[in-house]
């Protein structure tokens, strides 16, 4: 009961925010209704009077508010501003057609996640795991944006070959595409995120006991993901709900009438009663996800979580793999050589006569469709889109930890139900559009999976029967706190983090696309995506430096984080294996 009371506060205070958006914004509602509307009409002082007294903005946001809550009482969830039909069917539609492609996503989410985790599962059910994966090939399948695999897919497969409809929606060969372009981000960060935890359970003595028994490795395996699943639960159902309302550049692409763009269209306007209808649905589809997530975990865990008997899943010490380090230091001369070429060059610099002209000696990557150097504003832009993206990350990753240690599960799966556009709009709305606002409206909403990852593995911990025994020898909350808890806690949780780098990248890229971010001519790595969609098939190099610019910047991270885990691992082993004399006189 506590549970869900805190939920429907949480909502009920979101929503309340949500309503006030007409007086936050510092544009008039009444004016962009009219625009809306009728965009031939003259904005005259009678007709903006007359706009405000129709849709209640002349009584404040009590009455609105009021108005509102009371229709929703009785199943009525008001009248659009804009086209003055109830807005309940349109956005019921919505919530159906996003479900369905949430479903078939998620599917594809599942085998691919299952896929990139297979060959630890195959070494680890038959003890031969010796070294650390770094994940690559999962990091940048997580790095790539949704809306240029959507964009490749519809030229690819539905253009060229013909192979599915590039538009609509309605039946199951058009949900092929938009379930793709959202299933293969989404699967690779799971992938990547099992694959770093199921070490973790193959070292434990139940799984060695299992193999000198002689069970099979595939029943091993199968106890093994059954003993890491409630720890990434909470993160399948933070995806499922993204997956529901965040992919607005998929559903757009594709022509899907989904809850997203239906979110986004609803703020955009300012036609609050469908943006209210369009909020309530998604953050009741987030507490029904949390709610079967927090059953379903509990089901895996047994009476151990209770009965605080359940040992912690502690990574083992594996060193990197060869060539990992290397490949690290390798990769980012490279990439680091290429970006300081770019700020050799200026990047503002327009030349008509060079318009999307193909790579060459003057223009290693092309131009872009106002004849700027591709190179130079990739090189330019990698200061203001890098650091601002690790900035964010550092900071979701500071209130995910304080979120998840607090258990603060409530206010979690709300602000993950909310599409970062969305935030992004109601940031702009009090401090205004700007790369600070952009950055703050992403860090609002980031830290809520992390803040999930960190609570799910904190449940766990503090379940430990170390921790009880600890406990009884006088260890007080600030010893458990740091010599156990963030030891077991803070390293995967950092991963997690390094692994939504180039994530967050395209968060602020899309908050600057719809003009509440970094403003033109300014060069972004997101930006100079969205600038040149329109131009992938004649000039795809515009949109391929960027985007191998995010993937690089995805596999940079985790190829780092390994080696960093990997040489850990190795000292520490070092360090406490005895040497062999050592070893003789100890046996003596």
């Amino acid at each position: 009961m506590k549970h869900l009371a805190g939920r429907a506060l949480t909502l009920l205070a979101v929503l309340a925010l949500v309503g006030l958006l007409p007086w936050l914004t510092t544009t008039d509602p009444a004016l962009t209704i009219l625009h809306a509307r009728y965009s031939d009409r003259q904005p005259t002082p009678e007709v903006l009077d007359a706009i405000r007294a129709e849709t209640g903005l002349d009584g404040g946001p009590a009455h609105v508010l009021g108005g509102w809550a009371g229709g929703l009482l009785h199943g009525d969830l008001g009248t659009s501003w804009v086209s003055g039909q109830p807005v309940g069917p349109d956005v019921t539609a919505a919530l159906t057609t996003s479900l369905s492609l949430m479903g078939v996503s998620l599917a594809v989410a599942l085998v691919l996640a299952l896929a990139l985790s297979a060959r630890t599962l195959r070494r680890g059910a038959r003890r031969e795991a010796t070294t650390t994966r770094a994940g690559v090939l999962a990091a940048v399948l997580a790095a790539l944006p949704e809306f240029l695999l959507a964009a490749v897919l519809a030229t690819v497969l539905a253009v060229h070959l013909g192979w599915f409809p590039a538009l609509g929606w309605g039946t199951p060969a058009q949900a092929v595409l938009p379930a793709l372009a959202m299933g293969v981000p989404a699967g690779a960060l799971l992938g990547r995120l099992l694959d770093d935890a199921l070490p973790a359970a193959f070292a434990e003595p139940w799984a060695k006991a299992a193999t000198a028994a002689g069970l099979p490795p595939r029943r091993i395996a199968r106890h093994a993901l059954r003993r890491t699943l409630p720890g990434l639960l909470p993160q399948g159902g933070l995806v499922v709900v993204g997956l529901t309302g965040s992919a607005v550049a998929v559903e757009t692409l594709f022509a899907v009438p989904g809850l997203g763009s239906t979110a986004l269209a609803g703020a955009l306007a300012q036609d609050l009663p469908v943006l209210q209808a369009a909020v309530l649905m998604l953050l009741l589809t987030g507490l029904a996800a949390a709610l079967a997530v927090r059953l379903l975990s509990r089901a895996l865990l047994g009476p151990a979580l209770t009965d605080r008997s359940l040992p912690a899943l502690v990574a083992p010490r594996l060193p990197a793999r060869k060539g990992v380090a290397a490949g690290a230091v390798v990769l980012a001369v490279v990439f680091g050589a290429v970006l300081v070429a770019g700020l050799l060059r200026d990047p503002l610099h327009v030349d008509a006569a060079a318009r999307l002209l193909p790579p060459s000696a003057a223009h290693p990557f092309g131009t872009d469709a106002l004849g700027r150097d591709v190179l130079a504003r990739l090189g330019h832009g990698a200061a203001r889109t890098v650091l601002l993206a690790f900035a964010v990350a550092a900071a979701a990753l500071l209130l995910g930890l304080a979120a998840g240690f607090l258990r603060a599960g409530a206010l979690t799966e709300t602000v993950n139900a909310l599409p970062a556009v969305l935030a992004g709009l109601l940031t702009a709305a009090v401090a205004g559009p700007g790369p600070w606002g952009a950055a703050a409206a992403v860090a609002a909403v980031a830290w809520a999976p992390l803040a999930a990852h960190t609570e799910a593995l904190y449940v766990q911990e503090r379940a430990a029967p170390h921790l009880a025994a600890t406990r009884s020898l006088g260890a007080g909350r600030v010893h458990l706190l740091r010599r156990h808890l963030l030891p077991a806690v803070l390293p995967p949780v950092t991963r997690h983090a390094l692994l939504r780098v180039p994530a967050l990248a395209l968060a602020l890229a899309a908050l600057g696309f719809l003009g509440l971010g970094a403003q033109p001519p300014a060069p972004e790595w997101g930006r100079m995506l969205s600038e040149n969609m329109p131009y992938v098939e004649r000039a795809p190099w515009a949109v391929l430096a960027p985007a191998a610019a995010l993937a690089v910047l995805g596999a940079l991270a985790v190829l780092l984080a390994a080696t960093v885990r990997g040489r850990t691992g190795a000292d520490t082993a070092t360090a406490t294996a005895p040497t062999a004399p050592a070893a003789r006189e100890a046996a003596a």
